[in-house]
C-alpha cells in the first residue's frame, strides 16, 4: 500500500470513528476523556463543545486538522515516533498534524504528567 492511499484513508476517516479510539486508548491506562479533550484543544485551538460538534456531526480527520481554529505554535517542539515514524520528520503537514495527536495520546497513556505533554 502507497504512503498516499494510507494517508487518504486516515484523511477521510470520519472523526467519530477515530477519537473514541483515542479516548479509549488514554482510559485504559487509568487517563480521562478530559485529559485527551484538554490535548485536543492545546493543539488544535478547538473548544471542547466544538470538538464534540465535529465528531458527531460526521466531519473527517483531514477536514478537523485543516480546519483547525489555533493550531498552537509549541506543536514544533513535540518529537518522538508514532508507528515507527519519528513525527519531526513527517513531510506532509496535515500528516503531521494528525501524528502529533497521536504522539500526545501515547505520552499521555504513558503516564506522563499534562503539564509536560502540553510543553508548558
Amino acid at each position: 500500500m502507497s504512503s498516499r492511499m494510507s494517508s487518504d484513508k486516515i484523511y477521510s476517516m470520519p472523526l467519530g470513528r477515530v477519537y473514541p479510539l483515542l479516548v479509549a486508548k488514554a482510559e485504559r491506562k487509568g487517563r480521562t476523556k478530559d485529559e485527551v479533550d484538554r490535548i485536543i484543544c492545546w493543539l488544535t485551538g478547538y473548544t471542547t463543545e466544538e470538538i464534540s460538534d465535529a465528531v458527531s456531526s460526521g466531519s473527517t480527520c483531514g477536514e478537523f486538522f485543516q480546519k483547525a481554529p489555533n493550531p498552537n505554535p509549541g506543536r514544533k517542539m513535540i518529537r518522538g515516533t508514532v508507528c515507527g515514524v519519528r513525527v519531526e520528520e513527517i513531510e506532509e503537514p496535515l500528516m503531521r498534524e494528525i501524528r502529533y495527536l497521536d504522539k500526545l495520546v501515547d505520552e499521555l497513556a504513558q503516564g506522563k504528567v499534562l503539564e509536560k505533554i502540553l510543553r508548558a
